[in-house]
């Protein structure tokens, strides 16, 4: 048996690796003390579904990712501060009221319930004081959150707000999945920043290269895409070709990675500053990313996952 190369970088437990290669058939995989399902085989190619437990077969340039919150419920990306603390939510269905909003992870330390009293938490950032912000998709208001878990409204009128998040001067951006993206100055003056086509799920937001901000919110086509708006409103089409685009996380080389379907294949989408695009990390059910130093937090519809992006030549944030 001979292995040429195997794809993507990453995985999580229900993702997919490609191997290609020659003697291939028939062949088995262990990840540690536990065995991939091959998904397909032949002598020159073989698909191996990563099991839950997994570790990197010896050889194998490639990361796998380490669960490390679950019993949440994320619908947009996690958000990681300056200190490396981890935020995630329990957003809940439209209209719930959960007993927990937002977890706090702090480095070393397991997921602890941060926010209790906000219904339909859904797009998180914070600010260069490290102050979290959070979206409501529920009543349209933003808020900001102080250091004891508690919640003071920052601006209304949102609409059905969604992704947010802050430029480099500190504006924030809130995404109305209705079609609007707003622009709220830091004396809290909002504007009107651009309209787009209204999503079926929500907007998600990410600050690029050049101030651009960049821009996803999943239609009823299969064939979405990310769109960027640039510092005075204009709107154009960055990449298309991805199935139900969510959350996004941009690396200091201004690679950007978005959960999403790519080619049939669901994980994170990794697309460089010429919309060249590949699978980066393959795994169900991933709906945002962030970086937090070397490693990638990968949130799904449940938990969220850890993965060393310095091992896959990603570089650091």
């Amino acid at each position: 048996m001979q292995i040429n190369a195997v794809t993507p970088y990453g995985a999580i437990p229900g993702g997919e690796f490609t191997v290609r290669g020659s003697g291939l058939l028939n062949e088995s995989v262990s990840f540690g003390a536990s065995s991939g399902q091959a998904v397909c085989s032949s002598d020159a190619l073989l698909i191996v579904r990563v099991p839950e437990g997994a570790v990197p077969p010896h050889g194998w340039t490639c990361a796998i990712g380490m669960q490390i919150a679950d019993g949440l419920h994320p619908v947009a990306n996690p958000c990681v501060d300056s200190l490396g603390n981890i935020y995630s939510t329990f957003s809940g269905s439209a209209g719930q009221k959960t007993p927990v909003s937002i977890f706090k992870m702090e480095v070393g330390a397991p997921a602890r319930p941060y926010v209790t009293d906000l219904m339909n938490a859904t797009g998180l950032a914070v600010d260069r004081q490290d102050v979290l912000y959070v979206s409501s998709r529920n009543d349209g208001v933003v808020y900001q959150v102080t250091a004891s878990g508690n919640t003071v409204p920052y601006v209304e009128g949102m609409g059905v707000a969604t992704g947010i998040a802050f430029d480099r001067d500190e504006n924030l951006y809130v995404g109305d999945r209705s079609g609007t993206i707003f622009k709220v100055s830091r004396d809290r003056k909002i504007f009107v920043f651009a309209t787009l086509e209204p999503s079926v799920a929500a907007y998600h937001l990410a600050f690029g290269p050049g101030g651009y901000l960049y821009v996803t919110g999943p239609t009823t086509s299969s064939f979405d895409g990310v769109s960027r708006i640039s510092p005075e409103g204009n709107v154009e089409r960055f990449y298309r070709g991805l199935g139900r685009p969510q959350g996004m996380a941009f690396d200091v080389l201004g690679n950007l990675y978005v959960a999403a379907s790519f080619r049939g294949r669901r994980g994170v989408v990794r697309i460089d500053p010429e919309a060249n695009a590949e699978l980066f990390v393959s795994g169900p059910a991933i709906v945002g990313v962030a970086f937090a130093g070397r490693s990638l937090i990968l949130a799904t519809t449940n938990a969220l996952f850890k993965l060393d992006a310095g091992v896959m030549g990603a570089p650091l944030i």
